[in-house]
């Protein structure tokens, strides 16, 4: 039933020194140390979207040591804004599957990372048909023993829309998200908070990077204006992101891509992982997301853990320890 589900995970506590959602979220960058996996075998793949634009998704494609069980789904990772295949958090997750015999893709969504010289277009939370045209790509035999899919922050928020309007065409046997800003405009007005302008001045700037460096041809003379002048997170959506994409600006953009509009169609197994004390992700939707009475939702609302943190003592993010569960009992 949809409920915190707790009680059948491992409770979070905090590793010291990182005590408080801005040192969990920050402990990201500040120890930055990415896990070994030469080990794995990488394979490129190249995913074309099918919407007429010539765009190319890159994905990074890793099986597991020689030995492991042959019958694990594969396990697709989304990153969330400004990120891409090799974000930190990415890796580590990799690694933890990797580990517990999963084959791993780390998908680069439109215009992000890799995926950016072969991209006229760019990505943003509702972009759920990029999702379903990627997995629409891979070999039948990837796909063999189904999939788990995982999606980190913004990505977690496409996630979940993706799987309301498409998660039955496909062989999904589970998916969990991560620090999803499941709604939207919550989640931009957090950003103006006073507390969060550290935060707010690197995000923007990092935003503004990732969509000028895209193919010169990509965007006009007018629309690299309103992106280099926008001033917030919040006008950089409702002047370049909204329009670009069809909406009548971000409050329509917001209310229309919003995950928690989407959790009540959901019909596969989903795990939704969130920490209250996210300096950027309000938790009061997914206070409202217990209550949406879909028995196949299960939320994990930790006091602690901050942004894409959950730290604690383990070399494990508790995060991904919490999804090889869900999966684990799920996939066999």
């Amino acid at each position: 039933m949809a409920g915190d589900g707790m009680a059948g995970f491992p409770p979070f506590r905090p590793r010291p020194p990182w005590w408080g959602g801005d040192l969990q979220t920050l402990r990201n960058i500040v120890v930055g140390r990415h896990p070994e996996l030469s080990a794995h075998p990488l394979v490129d793949l190249r995913l074309p979207m099918r919407d007429g634009s010539g765009d190319v998704l890159v994905a990074a494609l890793q099986s597991p040591t020689p030995g492991a069980p042959e019958s694990r789904p594969l396990a697709v990772f989304i990153h969330g804004l400004t990120g891409c295949q090799d974000s930190l958090y990415m890796l580590r997750s990799a690694a933890a599957f990797l580990a517990a015999g999963y084959p791993v893709l780390r998908l680069s969504l439109r215009g992000a990372g890799p995926s950016r010289p072969l991209c006229r277009f760019q990505y943003h939370a509702g972009r759920s048909e990029d999702l379903r045209d990627a997995l629409q790509q891979l070999p039948d035999g990837l796909t063999m023993n189904g999939l788990v899919l995982v999606g980190y922050s913004l990505g977690g928020n496409m996630l979940l829309k993706f799987l309301a309007e498409h998660g039955r065409d496909f062989p999904v046997l589970a998916a969990g998200s991560v620090s999803a800003p499941i709604d939207l405009a919550a989640s931009s007005r957090r950003f103006l908070d006073r507390r969060n302008a550290l935060y707010h001045r690197w995000l923007l700037a990092r935003m503004k990077e990732e969509t000028l460096k895209g193919p010169a041809s990509a965007l006009t003379g007018e629309e690299r204006r309103a992106v280099r002048e926008a001033a917030t997170v919040l006008e950089f959506d409702d002047r370049h992101v909204a329009p670009r994409n069809g909406f009548d600006g971000a409050a329509d953009y917001y209310a229309r891509c919003s995950a928690q509009g989407f959790l009540r169609s959901i019909e596969l197994p989903t795990l939704l992982i969130h920490a209250e004390d996210d300096p950027w992700i309000p938790a009061d939707a997914y206070r409202t997301a217990l209550r949406t009475g879909n028995g196949r939702l299960t939320c994990l609302l930790a006091a602690s853990g901050g942004h894409v943190g959950f730290h604690d003592r383990s070399p494990v993010a508790w995060h991904d320890r919490c999804l090889l569960r869900f999966f684990d009992a799920l996939s066999g």
